[in-house]
């Protein structure tokens, strides 16, 4: 059974307008209804700094959460934003984007690595406590872009201490840097023997060039959660570099279908979801209540 991880947030956050309140709740709850094993449903991030964003919890607290098994995922990229979530009763899990890259990490969050691995500590105490579970991001597991140190050894090192501070579900993800198959199938067939208790995902930053064979790997490598955005929005803005797109949840059914394998996904559900999108993150056609905002403007 492969898991896919919707996360709209993905395709938000970097989108050159704001898509009204109204108009996420009706697409977020469509992807609650179309059968993805979690939903990642908004973050807590600096409204300045990601203003498609603001209005995340708003979002959460109008979305119809009853009649449906996905999970909902929240983002947090600090201690106090893990506090409030933590407080949500509806949110299952709290994601949280770690990694050793401390230039990434000042970029991304304006922390340390130390700082930063505190943070991890305090969502997976946090998610034990109020019943929800921590989902920690690695972000450049695969490579490192900016000149910071990296090795696999290096990686295995800090999957340990992030396991040992609690985090069980660890997905793994390359942000601004294109990676092979033999860099995917290298990582998992080293983590996952190693690390048997945690599920590892993959957060793939990719173009629709060369998608099949880096699923594949990760696949043939034992990896079975994979998170995707439908019609392969967004990126990360905060990276300090040209944002690469995110892995279609198109073509992660598409490779779920052609290897016959299984998925909760409603096939009927996704092809609305995926008609809404079209219409949604439609940049030059305005909307009734939109905000207009220059690429250059979202990214603060």
């Amino acid at each position: 059974m492969i898991k896919i991880i919707e996360s709209p947030r993905e395709g938000m956050q970097g989108f050159p307008r704001i898509i009204p309140t109204g108009e996420k709740v009706r697409y977020i709850d469509l992807l609650l209804r179309a059968g993805f094993d979690t939903v990642e449903t908004g973050s807590i991030v600096s409204p300045r700094l990601i203003p498609q964003m603001a209005d995340s919890l708003e979002v959460f607290g109008k979305l119809n959460v009853s009649g449906n098994t996905a999970n909902r995922m929240f983002l947090a990229l600090n201690s106090r934003g893990a506090g409030m979530l933590a407080e949500i009763e509806n949110i299952t899990h709290i994601a949280y984007p770690f990694s050793f890259s401390p230039a990434f990490l000042k970029l991304n969050v304006n922390a340390t690595v130390e700082q930063s691995f505190e943070t991890v500590r305090l969502v997976a105490d946090l998610s034990r406590q109020h019943g929800k579970q921590a989902v920690i991001y690695i972000s450049m597991a695969f490579g490192n872009p900016y000149g910071d140190p990296w090795s696999i050894n290096l990686l295995v090192e800090w999957v340990k201490k992030l396991h040992d501070a609690g985090a069980r579900i660890i997905a793994l993800s390359n942000v601004s840097m294109e990676i092979s198959k033999e860099m995917i199938t290298m990582v998992y067939s080293t983590l996952i023997p190693i690390f048997s208790d945690v599920e590892f995902g993959l957060h793939l930053h990719t173009g629709n060039e060369g998608w099949y064979e880096k699923v594949d790997a990760a696949y043939n490598a034992g990896c079975r959660r994979f998170d995707g955005v439908i019609n392969g929005l967004g990126g990360c803005p905060m990276a300090g570099k040209e944002m690469l797109g995110n892995l279609k949840t198109e073509n992660l059914v598409e490779y779920i279908n052609q290897n016959n394998l299984t998925s909760t996904i409603n096939q009927d559900m996704l092809i609305e979801a995926c008609l809404v999108a079209k219409e949604l993150f439609t940049p030059d056609l305005p909307r009734s209540g939109n905000i207009s905002i220059t690429a250059g403007e979202a990214r603060g």
